[in-house]
């Protein structure tokens, strides 16, 4: 039984909603969830049959979990004022907001039990890939439910330093867009070698879910999966070559790099 309150009702949060009444082991009463927007309130109330107000304090009143799914640079004002209710109740507070470390989370919240999320975009589709770090006053329960709500938008994995989300938000939380590009790059080059837009587009993609898909079900890694489709002195070989000899690898390495200490920049600045 329960109670959990969302402080923000944007698409992440209704994605994660929406995958814990999917799964049936939350009842929609027992969440509540405050936005700012009544349009917003009112889709929510419609699709899922939640509980929404237009006050964070109402939300917050009875709640276990508290998940706050607002914008970073709105954090410390939105939670400041519910510091006090916060303190007394001491509920597990997740955070799914990008930059916001545990030391501003917790000083401007009070609660000691905190597990900071870094989620990505295709939680919107229930196929996210979300990193979690606890605070040490994180229960072994807490826990479990941190990540029972995480999983209710995809795979999750737990990383132990502030650093490691740093990461994290480098490889996923950043990652789709790195995929976006690739797709983008190939469906110009296939209509420089004269493809329609639209059979460019279809096919890669198609190959990019394919090979994704590929990647998640084998018993191999990633490493050997394109050395198997990449026969000696073929087509494939001679691309690979390519992107070898343009040092792919090392321009990943020097992006992902850029990516993390970015994060780490952003934290601190959006941390006074």
């Amino acid at each position: 039984m329960t109670q959990i309150a969302f402080i923000g009702g944007g698409n992440m949060a209704s994605s994660i909603i929406g995958g814990l009444i999917k799964q049936g082991e939350t009842k929609a009463s027992l969440i509540h969830v405050s936005d700012p927007g009544a349009e917003q309130r009112s889709k929510l109330e419609a699709e899922f049959g939640v509980a929404t107000h237009a006050d964070n304090l109402d939300a917050i009143a009875k709640a276990d979990v508290v998940i706050m799914a607002v914008k970073p640079q709105m954090m410390k004002e939105v939670l400041e004022p519910l510091q006090a209710t916060l303190e007394k109740r001491q509920p597990l507070l997740i955070s799914i907001a990008a930059g916001i470390n545990m030391d501003s989370l917790a000083r401007w919240s009070s609660c000691r039990a905190i597990v900071r999320c870094m989620p990505n975009t295709p939680s919107l589709l229930g196929l996210g890939a979300t990193g979690l770090l606890g605070s040490k006053d994180v229960s072994l329960d807490q826990r479990n439910q941190a990540d029972s709500l995480l999983r209710a938008v995809g795979l999750t994995v737990w990383v132990k330093t502030e650093a490691e989300i740093d990461a994290v938000t480098a490889v996923s939380g950043s990652g789709p867009a790195y995929y976006f590009l690739l797709m983008e790059a190939m469906i110009e080059a296939g209509k420089k070698l004269g493809l329609s837009e639209q059979t460019a587009t279809k096919l890669t993609l198609q190959t990019a879910l394919g090979a994704g898909q590929m990647a998640m079900q084998s018993d191999v890694g990633p490493a050997e999966l394109r050395r198997r489709v990449t026969s000696p002195g073929g087509t494939t070989e001679r691309a690979i070559a390519t992107f070898e000899a343009a040092h792919m690898r090392d321009i990943v390495d020097a992006a992902l790099k850029a990516a993390s200490d970015r994060a780490a920049e952003l934290s601190e600045q959006l941390g006074k």
